[in-house]
């Protein structure tokens, strides 16, 4: 279950309907129903916070979102985007990561999931995270 707080129109999330997942992207919060519509694949839909999960940030997902992966000789991997920059100490553990764009440097932000991603993205760049190409 994801904090309806912490979600914004152009979020992607996992919407959830008679046991089946899809993933979608947010198109619009209601904080005082305590929904959000989601457009998956198939439909435009309205969904509680029940039925919303977060998308596990990871190599799959930040490909998905465009970024450009590069290895380096530590061993650590450092993700792309723009001058916009995420870096694991090792491959494929997103448990410890170190983000910045520009002269704002984080160390272990709270991210876990794309649309925490997303949201410290667009704090730091003040543009939306998307599948777009720069």
């Amino acid at each position: 279950m994801i904090n309806l707080n912490h979600l914004k129109v152009g979020d992607y999330v996992i919407a959830e309907y008679n046991s089946t997942l899809r993933e979608g992207e947010v198109t619009n919060v209601d904080t005082d129903e305590k929904k959000v519509c989601v457009a998956t694949d198939v439909q435009e839909f309205w969904y509680s916070a029940e039925h919303l999960h977060a998308i596990p940030l990871d190599e799959e997902q930040l490909l998905k979102l465009n970024f450009e992966k590069e290895v380096l000789e530590s061993g650590s991997v450092k993700y792309k985007k723009g001058a916009f920059r995420l870096m694991t100490k090792t491959p494929k553990d997103f448990t410890n990561i170190e983000i910045w764009y520009r002269e704002d440097r984080r160390q272990n932000p709270d991210v876990h999931s794309i649309h925490q991603l997303q949201n410290q993205y667009l704090d730091m760049t003040k543009v939306h995270l998307t599948r777009e190409k720069i």
